[in-house]
Order: structure tokens, then C-alpha cells, then sequence
């Protein structure tokens, strides 16, 4: 059976002043570092929340630029490729006017020979033909 005597009011005060020391000296200070834990880990995730937004706007920054170099290098090779286009046809038709005044000039050539040969033919026609006469009849005409 338990006896209500003087020890039982001992363990109550031992009780309350050991919950008095453990408060001062356990509790408060856990609970003190476990708020500032927390107060820390609050302002750890608000820069790391600061920091992706940075990046998403940085990266968004970059594939702005990379569009834009994109677009300014197919535009820049689209023009460079008209040029080079434009530039053969000016060569192509500079060739083909080259090789047209060639043509012309030793078709001229060749009409010429031809109309010279022609003309030599014709002059030496009457004696071919006085020769030939002559070597069929068998003498001089």
C-alpha cells in the first residue's frame, strides 16, 4: 500500500525542479536550434527559389539570343546564297556570252574558208573541166 509521508512531497519538488533544469538546460535550447533550422532552411529554399528563377529567366535569355542568332545566320546564309546564285548566273551568262561571240567568230571563219574555197573552186571549174574534156577526148582542148 502506499503511504502519503514527506519523501512523496520530495519527489514532487525534485520533480519540479528537475523539470525547471531540464526546460532551461534540454528543451529550450532544442527547440531554440530546431527554429532556427527551420528559419534557416526557410531562407536556404528562398534563395534556391530566387536562384532557379534566375536561371529559367537567364535560360530564357539565352534561347531568346540563340533564336534570334538563329534566325540572323539563316538569313545571313540565305543571303549569301542568293548572292552566290546571282553571281553564277552572272558567270554563267558572261561564259555563254563568250562562248556565242567564239561561235560566231569561227562560224564566220568557216563561212569564209567555205566561200574561199568555193570561189578557188570556181575559178579553177572552166580548167578542170578543159582538163577532164581533154582526158576523155583524149586530146588538148
Amino acid at each position: 500500500m502506499i503511504t502519503m509521508d514527506i519523501t512523496l512531497v520530495f519527489q514532487i519538488i525534485n520533480m519540479l525542479i528537475l523539470m525547471f533544469l531540464l526546460n532551461g538546460v534540454l528543451y529550450k535550447p532544442v527547440l531554440r536550434i530546431l527554429r532556427e533550422r527551420s528559419q534557416k532552411m526557410k531562407g536556404t529554399q528562398g534563395e534556391i527559389d530566387k536562384f532557379d528563377k534566375n536561371a529559367r529567366l537567364r535560360q530564357e535569355e539565352v534561347d531568346k539570343k540563340m533564336i534570334e542568332a538563329s534566325s540572323k545566320a539563316k538569313a545571313a546564309l540565305d543571303g549569301a546564297r542568293a548572292e552566290a546564285a546571282a553571281a553564277g548566273s552572272e558567270k554563267l551568262a558572261a561564259i555563254k556570252a563568250e562562248a556565242e561571240a567564239g561561235k560566231d567568230k569561227k562560224l564566220a571563219e568557216l563561212k569564209s574558208q567555205i566561200d574561199d574555197a568555193v570561189k578557188g573552186l570556181q575559178d579553177n571549174l572552166s580548167g578542170f573541166a578543159s582538163d577532164m574534156a581533154g582526158k576523155i577526148l583524149g586530146r588538148s582542148l
